[in-house]
């Protein structure tokens, strides 16, 4: 496995990084023994970044992740976990509040069974009602659960971009599997432009039998300046999907494929330049809200 430095935190995570969402059942029912087998296995491949958040599976992912790490060596594994988003229930879905971000913190600590995890995030910040509470009182008690010791970094997950300060450059949609075979799950946000695209790019590649996501890894492994992608599954006989993803930091694309990933770029994403789903979720959230309030 190959690592990067994870911005100025000092940590070197794993240049794939295992997403755990997959073990809160959130793409498909899934049976926790396997889901820790699957754990086990990305953490013997060198996979050393685990992400998960209260959300996921609302609770489950955390618990089924603390059974995977038992017998684990803490050095071997970074954890990632989140506040701020937890129920589905839309008007429980979200609490930014500095008690509540306190204890989720702790509720989080032992549904993983751990004393401290690596980075702790706010969870979807722009889902907040004003960014005023995210600075008062999210952030002020991250810091004092750094300072406790619970917690090593403190990170913020979302957008608009613009709220981070940071240039960024470009991005491809490959979120929830838009580039793959199988496509994106019903409820992706993404534009239909964007959905249409990658239609068409996993199509033209299945008609130069290449597989449009060994194409995605290897692009998404080639932007230096990012230094982890998350992939995840939790069920073993998808097993192979992670073993793929794993070959693709060690096997780079042929001749052919880098003609095959030239051509979908130029064909397909390029003219996407631009085009995401950032603020759609929000605003059907605040829609929501808005009818709960209403017919009240």
């Amino acid at each position: 496995m190959q690592y990067r430095p994870l911005g100025e935190t000092g940590i070197d995570a794993s240049i794939l990084s295992f997403g755990a969402s997959s073990l809160g059942s959130v793409f498909h029912a899934t049976d926790d023994s396997e889901s820790v087998e699957v754990v086990h296995e990305a953490v013997k491949s060198g996979i050393n970044y685990i992400d998960t958040a209260p959300w996921y599976g609302h609770g489950k992912s955390e618990t089924v992740l603390g059974k995977a790490l038992e017998g684990i060596p803490r050095e071997c594994y970074i954890v990632a976990t989140k506040v701020g988003r937890y129920l589905p229930q839309t008007e429980k879905m979200f609490d930014f509040s500095a008690e509540r971000t306190l204890q989720s913190v702790d509720e989080s600590l032992a549904r993983l069974g751990l004393t401290y995890v690596d980075i702790i995030q706010v969870h979807d910040m722009e889902f907040a009602e004003n960014l005023d509470i995210i600075i008062n009182e999210t952030l002020p008690a991250l810091q004092k659960v750094k300072d406790t010791g619970k917690a090593r970094f403190i990170g913020i997950t979302g957008y608009p971009l613009e709220n981070f300060r940071c240039w960024c450059g470009e991005c491809v949609p490959n979120k929830h599997g838009a580039l793959s075979e199988r496509g994106p799950p019903a409820w992706h946000p993404a534009h239909e432009d964007i959905k249409t695209a990658c239609a068409e790019a996993s199509k033209y590649c299945k008609s130069k039998q290449t597989d449009i996501s060994r194409l995605a890894m290897a692009f998404t492994l080639r932007q230096e300046e990012i230094p982890t992608t998350l992939v995840s599954t939790a069920r073993y006989n998808n097993l192979n999907n992670l073993r793929k993803n794993i070959e693709s930091v060690y096997k780079p694309l042929t001749a052919e494929e880098n003609t095959v990933l030239k051509e979908v770029m130029d064909k397909f994403m390029t003219p996407l330049c631009n085009k995401n789903w950032e603020g759609v979720e929000v605003a059907d959230y605040r829609k929501r809200l808005q009818a709960l309030v209403q017919s009240s």
